[in-house]
């Protein structure tokens, strides 16, 4: 009797093993992402745009959600020594996965830090930030990507006299490469 349960429990057993699901085996979809990327952003109060480099994170908690973060220092070009720099992070979610590409929206929350041209003065502001990005996946290590963000910044002042101050609303489009550090996709 006793061989009888022995033997039962280990064809049994090995049956259990055999019917494990594989993407459970290997670990879960977690994956993370680092880049750099070049910025090009309309200040929203002038017509010159600024310019600077950056450097962002893509953590994907699953294959449709994620955390993503960033910093850009937009330092050049910039009219009357007018620079912008922001500080975000926020959620992504994949919309859509065709071939190599992926299209994301994300939503971020942080702040810009904005010295305004001319020497008339400088602020940081809280930043609500909506966007969206495309990445095309040139192998399991590396990816590019195509951004574009739209920062809501409700505290900073107007900057023209006689009319209400109602934030300003900076935009622009980034375009960078990632490397995956962690993650099995």
């Amino acid at each position: 009797m006793l061989k009888k349960i022995l033997l039962s429990g280990i064809l049994l057993g090995a049956t259990a093993a055999w019917a494990q699901v594989a993407p459970s085996a290997r670990g879960g979809n977690s994956t993370l992402w680092v880049g750099g990327e070049f910025s090009s952003f309309h200040p929203d109060y002038d017509a010159a745009r600024v310019l600077g480099p950056g450097v962002f994170f893509d953590f994907n908690l699953t294959q449709k959600l994620g955390v993503e973060g960033e910093a850009r220092f937009m330092d050049w070009h910039g009219e009357g020594g007018e620079t912008q720099k922001n500080y975000l992070a926020g959620v992504k979610y994949r919309l859509y996965r065709w071939n190599r590409f992926s299209f994301n929206a994300k939503f971020l929350l942080g702040g810009d830090w904005i010295n305004y041209p001319n020497n008339i003065g400088n602020g940081s502001y809280f930043a609500y930030v909506p966007g969206g990005f495309v990445d095309y996946r040139v192998n399991r290590k590396w990816s590019v990507r195509g951004d574009y963000e739209y920062h809501f910044l409700p505290s900073a002042p107007g900057l023209q006299d006689g009319y209400p101050s109602h934030g300003l609303t900076p935009n622009g489009f980034s375009i960078g490469v990632a490397y995956r550090l962690l993650g099995a996709r």
